[in-house]
């Protein structure tokens, strides 16, 4: 008998303002055509004055454990995602705890950029299968927005603010790739490309700093390693490309997603693409096209599902789950 890590629940939360893209039109030099042409991005929500990270996050983890139909006391652990925390410390989950109502257990951030959410899963997945936990609450949530500079065309269009939630549940498998839950998990990094996607603040200089990018590097980098990452994670069950029902990439750039596909040798059509409505959403955009790809009716019970992410580290790695 195996211990599987099954997702129970899972929900998501956008703040109310949407930000089209001819807004930028206004303050900076581009185009609604411009951004689309380049990204597939046509709109994203940016989080309200005063609102958090934290206040996402807390809402994300309501609607899925409202689907899973349980409380938060029901729930061991809460790992949150996230690169935009509210405060240096303390972290953010332990703040979705308290407003959770959460009263055991234990929560703790995990930041990987927006490889955040799979590091999360994978995090999650070790304390399940290894019977730390029982349930846990897995959380990516960004508020990306207070890290933009308004002024640089090329990265402030791209981004947005969201949250989406999992609730992951112990369940026993046969130890086949059959089995419901996270089948595989594969995690990589290289800190030498660290100057190609970081943000020039932190606790070093004082700041918060802004996002800084270059473009055509990263989008080389991702098309190669994401490919590579969800071949390696698939090859560790036994799997290829060929068996998979949905591929729930970050959702970063539409030119990415369409090429990871390619490489991994799956249609279009078997992809849940949401980066036209939320942009870049970082550590919150796999959570957030899970719970809106269930929401579609698009992913059911029983597929293959492969997440794949990459982002600032550089930091990057794919899970397999059967839903």
């Amino acid at each position: 008998m195996t211990i599987r890590a099954v997702v129970r629940g899972v929900g998501h939360y956008l703040p109310e303002r949407v930000v089209p893209n001819a807004e930028f039109e206004k303050t900076i030099d581009t185009s609604d055509e411009w951004i689309r042409s380049r990204s597939g991005i046509e709109r994203r929500h940016f989080a309200a004055e005063g609102q958090t990270t934290s206040d996402l996050a807390t809402r994300a983890a309501e609607a899925a454990l409202a689907q899973a139909g349980l409380t938060a006391d029901d729930i061991d652990v809460i790992v949150v995602a996230t690169s935009t925390a509210d405060l240096t410390f303390p972290s953010a989950a332990t703040m979705v705890q308290a407003r959770l109502g959460m009263t055991r257990g234990f929560a703790y951030d995990v930041q990987a950029v927006c490889a955040g959410f799979v590091y999360a899963l994978a995090n999650a997945n070790a304390l399940i299968v290894s019977g730390q936990v029982q349930r846990a609450l897995v959380i990516g949530a960004e508020t990306f927005s207070r890290l933009m500079d308004w002024t640089d065309r090329g990265t402030c269009v791209l981004f947005g603010d969201g949250a989406g939630a999992l609730v992951l549940e112990a369940h026993d498998g046969a130890g086949t790739p059959a089995d419901r839950g996270i089948l595989s998990v594969d995690l990589n990094s290289d800190g030498r490309h660290r100057e190609i996607l970081y943000v020039d603040g932190g606790v070093s200089t004082g700041t918060t700093g802004h996002l800084r990018m270059q473009g055509k590097e990263v989008f080389r980098h991702a098309v190669e390693k994401l490919a590579e990452t969800a071949h390696t994670a698939l090859e560790k069950v036994g799997l290829s490309g060929e068996d998979v029902d949905w591929i729930v990439p970050h959702q970063a750039n539409i030119r990415i997603i369409e090429a990871t596909a390619k490489r991994m040798q799956v249609p279009m059509d078997r992809v849940v693409v949401t980066v036209q409505d939320h942009g870049n959403t970082s550590a919150a955009s796999i959570p957030l096209a899970l719970s809106v790809g269930v929401s579609r009716g698009q992913i059911k019970p029983g597929d293959l599902v492969v997440t794949e992410a990459i982002g600032g580290g550089l930091a990057w790695g794919s899970v397999v789950l059967r839903w």
